[in-house]
């Protein structure tokens, strides 16, 4: 790989792992400021604002190092502008469709539906809005970068689709830390992963996952409305189902 592709995953590596450095010098701080740090509402605020700060900065580092690179390793035979747009919108309903049928095998599995993760994470938005950058665009960009540009797309050059495939979508599902849910995150790697390829455009991948975080997020958000707008029109959806 390329010295700026290593660069980049220590990048990644250490925004995660950053949270045991970066969170108690945000406490100190807050302690210098007449703050009390042993206040769970400041220790809470303290890993928000390290999470939004540490997800910009690895942003910036990693479009910095990228900054050279118009495209990706297989631009030999990128698709056009407006089939990547096609792609790109394509690729929505395409990781519903993959998200879908891996919640189908996941039932049949017996493994209970919702995440700790996205419930970890809803929690977050609830408590600070401005983590919805860092959960529907940030993390999705950054994801991307890592798993398919790099790791894919090194892999790729080697073993071909499938394995390269396999491999980066199962690091990129252990790195959610949501193993009962690996396989849905497989799922949505191998998606990625193949508009990467079908395109040759990092950017399609970039919109797929963007647009998936995204309505995931509203979802949740409107949870609550969503419930109430079932029940208040199941009637008129069984009226309906009756004559399909």
């Amino acid at each position: 790989m390329k010295k700026e592709y290593w660069i980049i995953l220590i990048t990644y590596i250490a925004m995660q792992l950053s949270t045991f450095v970066g969170v108690p010098v945000i406490l100190f701080i807050a302690g210098l400021l007449g703050y009390n740090p042993a206040s769970k509402a400041i220790q809470f605020q303290s890993n928000i604002i390290w999470l939004i700060f540490s997800f910009i900065i690895a942003l910036i580092i990693c479009l910095v190092l990228l900054r050279k690179e118009v495209s990706n390793p297989m631009r030999s035979d990128v698709m056009s502008i407006p089939s990547s747009i096609g792609w790109a919108i394509g690729g929505v309903f395409l990781s519903l469709f993959a998200q879908s049928f891996a919640g189908i095998i996941e039932q049949q599995l017996g493994i209970k539906q919702g995440s700790e993760n996205t419930e970890q994470i809803m929690q977050l938005i609830n408590a600070a809005p401005l983590v919805i950058i860092v959960v529907s665009i940030i993390g999705p960009i950054l994801e991307e970068i890592v798993f398919r540009k790099i790791i894919f797309g090194s892999l790729y050059q080697r073993f071909g689709f499938f394995i390269s495939a396999l491999i980066s979508s199962l690091i990129f599902a252990v790195a959610h830390r949501d193993f009962v849910h690996i396989l849905l995150y497989a799922s949505m790697g191998f998606t990625f992963a193949f508009l990467y390829v079908k395109t040759k455009r990092i950017l399609v991948p970039i919109f797929a996952h963007v647009a998936m975080n995204t309505l995931v997020v509203i979802l949740q958000l409107n949870y609550d409305k969503i419930i109430e707008w079932q029940e208040k029109y199941s009637g008129v959806t069984q009226f309906i189902g009756g004559f399909l």
